[in-house]
């Protein structure tokens, strides 16, 4: 084990200090990533990460289904039992994972989202390992939680303020919010996309009858916070026969889709997908008309990065996380509507649905700042930057003081 900072002037890691580390992946709920933003992000920076030389061991939930034979990208996958229920899936795969990426003797033991960082007090004080914990959002704000459960994931919320030795934020709005509510420095690693395949509309006409450039797309959990309700509701405003395609499904909030398949059936040019991946949502992004994003609550949203890099015309909330990719203001191809206001969604999605040239290009110019700015190698780079950092610390046992007295800095 190294035990002293051998960082370059300019923060990196001497090559020379190097070593290839244990790392254990904690709070995704399986791979292969089919639905989920946290399962995708998980797949990109672990295969990376394995390539890099380390190994990199990702613990999969019961309830995901099978788990592939390892390695997968050369990646470990470990199967962790859990109970497929709301409430308790998500605690019981951590415990379960956590105790034995300890028993693995990690050298880093990394949490995805708050709920599964309830268990980081573990690692943190019970064994050697280096607790990195990475925020997609502000899960105990989200509208399918009753109170006991954001009661619970309020406390995990705090937490993450206290426990882990280095917290990582998908976006610039939750790197403030650390700032503001914890006083402590994060460190932002956005997600990253990859330059789309070129693709013809081959999947989306045989399977689902659609005609390219002529839908509106929506992909995501059919939750509250993600506004599908809303959507529906302002497309019966927006003329004409365009079609909007809904792709998802429940997320153990099957009252609220139930309510969402209802709207959907009163409006014909509504088409429900349910969960769809690969080549087919490929196709689905590149050849849409405009990509809608009405949610009231997100941390770096994936799928508005895809159908970004895609060229689509995106028209999306005015919450900080969308204008941080999109920009402050609406204009062509990135168009930003007032949060949770129905009519103003329907105007601006009006607006890009007219297929102007003003439109396309302002989306072709949102697909090269998109490509630039948002890379899975930049994250990864960050990503090893900090668990190299965490490993090489000279005194790790100033850190295994109580949580509820620790000083963070």
């Amino acid at each position: 084990m190294l035990l002293k900072d051998n960082s370059t002037n300019n923060g990196e890691i001497a090559p020379k200090e190097w070593r290839p580390l244990r790392i254990a992946m904690i709070g995704q709920k399986g791979l292969p990533a089919t639905f989920g933003g946290i399962e995708h992000h998980v797949e990109q920076i672990g295969q990376r990460l394995a390539a890099r030389g380390h190994e990199v061991t990702v613990y999969c939930r019961s309830s995901y289904g099978e788990v592939p034979a390892s390695p997968y990208l050369g990646m470990q996958l470990r199967a962790a039992s859990t109970w497929g229920s709301k409430h308790l899936d998500a605690i019981i795969h951590s415990g379960v994972s956590t105790a034995m990426a300890i028993a693995a003797r990690s050298d880093i033991v990394h949490y995805h989202a708050l709920g599964p960082g309830l268990l980081a007090p573990a690692p943190r004080y019970l064994s050697k390992a280096s607790v990195v914990l990475t925020v997609h959002g502000l899960d105990h704000l989200r509208g399918k939680w009753g109170p006991g459960a954001r009661a619970v994931l309020g406390s995990a919320h705090w937490m993450s303020g206290h426990v882990p030795q280095h917290v990582v934020v998908v976006s610039r709005a939750l790197r403030e919010h650390y700032q503001h509510e914890f006083g402590i420095d994060t460190t932002y690693i956005p997600n990253g996309v990859a330059p789309p395949q070129e693709l013809a509309p081959r999947l989306i006409v045989e399977q689902l009858g659609l005609v390219p450039g002529e839908y509106a797309l929506f992909v995501g959990r059919l939750v509250p916070e993600k506004g599908p309700d809303l959507l529906l509701r302002a497309f019966r405003q927006v003329a004409g026969d365009r079609r909007l395609v809904i792709v998802g499904d429940s997320s153990f909030s099957d009252r609220y889709a139930e309510s969402v398949r209802t709207l959907a059936a009163a409006d014909p040019r509504v088409q429900l997908t349910g969960f769809v991946f690969g080549e087919l949502l490929s196709e689905l992004y590149q050849h849409a008309a405009v990509f809608v994003q009405p949610s009231r609550l997100e941390g770096l949203p994936l799928t508005l990065l895809e159908a970004a890099s895609h060229g689509v015309p995106v028209v999306a909330s005015d919450i900080p996380p969308h204008r941080q990719v999109l920009g402050p203001k609406s204009s062509p191809g990135r168009r930003l509507f007032a949060d949770g206001d129905e009519h103003s969604l329907a105007v601006e999605l009006s607006r890009s649905l007219r297929r102007s040239v003003e439109e396309q290009d302002g989306a072709l110019a949102l697909q090269h700042e998109v490509l630039a700015e948002y890379q899975w190698e930049k994250a990864v780079d960050l990503l090893e930057r900090v668990y190299l950092a965490e490993v090489t610390r000279e005194q790790k046992v100033v850190g295994r003081q109580s949580p509820w007295r620790r000083s963070v800095a």
